[in-house]
């Protein structure tokens, strides 16, 4: 049963933090907690997107924006201003950093920054700010994943091991924080339609091209599952593949199927 937004505030309001807030996955999950009655702190290295997500919210809720790279060793310091005096709720960890590429065919200091947005950054949110959520005895965290953390997946072999850095992560949170009054779940999407998967020019023809899920739908059934589950894979669709190549397949089919549907999504 969903939850009322009175229910869901006072459990993880009255403010939320969501990084790669500006579009996407991010700028949807905080229409739909404002629409749940939370105030956001949103935080993002585009400024235009940014500022026009704060206008359309702010007449909703209590909206603060933080231009902030993700990256930067600082992180907890530069963010603890606009953090100062609000009582922090829920915490959604989405930045992320993708190409798809060839492993080899990618710069080492690319690697290097995705490793700080993808995994540092959300070691140093976590440790950070939930000891205030245990504290108060109520709140959540929400960590975005992957499914293609499930197995090795050529193309993002680097983007792949990092969202199963924070799929592990999360769901031993969840185990540790659960009778601590905070919740933890793992969202662990399949291909989406975000401006940023589609940037990558996926051949909407293709069978996998057919198959996005729209980013509204996945949201929505991720945040009904935070307090219910440690992990949700959103779609049905979803769940049916990633049943039949954890349970069903060897894993190096596995991987090799996953590798074959990225190349054939775009045609590398």
């Amino acid at each position: 049963m969903t939850r009322t937004p009175d229910g869901f505030r006072a459990r993880y309001g009255p403010w939320a933090l969501v990084t790669g807030a500006a579009r996407g996955l991010g700028a949807e999950l905080a229409r739909q907690l404002a629409g749940r009655g939370l105030s956001l702190v949103l935080v993002d290295v585009l400024e235009p997107e940014l500022a026009a997500l704060e206008r359309e919210l702010a007449a909703r809720v209590e909206v603060r924006s933080v231009l902030l790279d993700l990256a930067r060793p600082d992180l907890l310091e530069a963010l603890a201003p606009a953090l100062a005096g609000l009582e922090l709720g829920l915490l959604v960890c989405n930045a992320a950093r993708v190409r798809i590429a060839p492993f080899l065919e990618q710069e080492l200091e690319a690697h290097l920054e995705l490793l700080a947005v993808n995994c540092r950054a959300p070691l140093l949110l976590v440790r950070g700010l939930a000891p205030s959520l245990v504290a108060r005895g109520r709140g959540g965290v929400i960590l975005l994943s992957s499914c293609s953390a499930l197995q090795g997946t050529p193309l993002v072999a680097h983007y792949a091991a990092s969202k199963a850095y924070n799929l592990l992560l999360g769901e031993s949170l969840w185990a540790e924080l659960r009778g601590l009054g905070v919740d933890v779940l793992v969202i662990a999407p399949g291909s989406t339609e975000t401006p940023g998967f589609l940037s990558e020019g996926p051949d909407r023809s293709s069978l996998a091209g057919r198959l996005l899920m729209p980013v509204e739908p996945t949201v929505r059934e991720a945040l009904d599952a935070l307090g219910r589950r440690p992990t949700v894979i959103p779609g049905l669709r979803n769940r049916l593949g990633v049943g039949l190549l954890s349970r069903l397949l060897p894993r190096s089919l596995a991987i090799a199927l996953m590798g074959q549907n990225l190349r054939a999504l775009f045609r590398r």
